[in-house]
């Protein structure tokens, strides 16, 4: 996921550049940096999405056995059948769901790791002396953070706008192409 950042990073700290070189592949870090947190960000919200999933299916789970346990009461052969086949897919999800959030937990935790890792290394080549001296908007804290964190909101906006609309027209031009199918053009 991280391996751009990683690559420039060598490439700055490996060689003696120039001030300008230097500042293009710091910038090139940062970059790379931001759609490393929103790669972050997007894990944060497959895994809150997978576990509102998991409570749905743990909610049916425990709907699905009430009906059950009534239809035992009542000696209802077909209800009973019904549930259990209904019980063992719930189930099942529930499992898978909850493999699923242990790995997608595991994956953000490393990710995390990475970025935090990512953000220490780029803080040192932002401050890595040279007859130049650290670069202009170093800080010692977030490398990218500026004063308000404007900058890299606004890239952040950016680039999700960018996304969005890149996923509007894919969905657009499958729409288009499955129309002209059922038109038979």
């Amino acid at each position: 996921m991280f391996e751009q950042i990683r690559r420039s990073l060598e490439e700055l700290l490996q060689s003696a550049t120039k001030p300008e070189e230097r500042h293009l592949v710091v910038s090139r870090m940062k970059d790379t940096l931001v759609q490393a947190r929103i790669g972050v960000d997007e894990l944060r919200d497959a895994l809150s999405m997978a576990r509102r999933k998991l409570e749905v299916e743990q909610r049916e789970l425990a709907t699905v056995r009430r009906r059950k346990e009534l239809a035992l009461g009542i000696n209802d052969a077909e209800t009973i059948a019904v549930a259990e086949r209904f019980e063992k897919q719930h189930s099942e999800r529930a499992v898978i769901l909850e493999q699923k959030i242990a790995a997608m937990t595991r994956e953000l935790e490393y990710a995390e790791r990475e970025l935090e890792e990512m953000k220490a290394e780029l803080r040192a080549a932002m401050n890595r002396p040279n007859a130049a001296g650290p670069l202009p908007g170093a800080t010692p804290e977030d490398p990218l953070a500026d004063e308000s964190g404007a900058k890299v909101r606004d890239e952040i906006d950016s680039l999700a706008r960018e996304r969005a609309r890149a996923d509007r027209a894919a969905d657009a031009d499958r729409r288009l192409e499955e129309l002209k199918k059922k038109m038979g053009k």
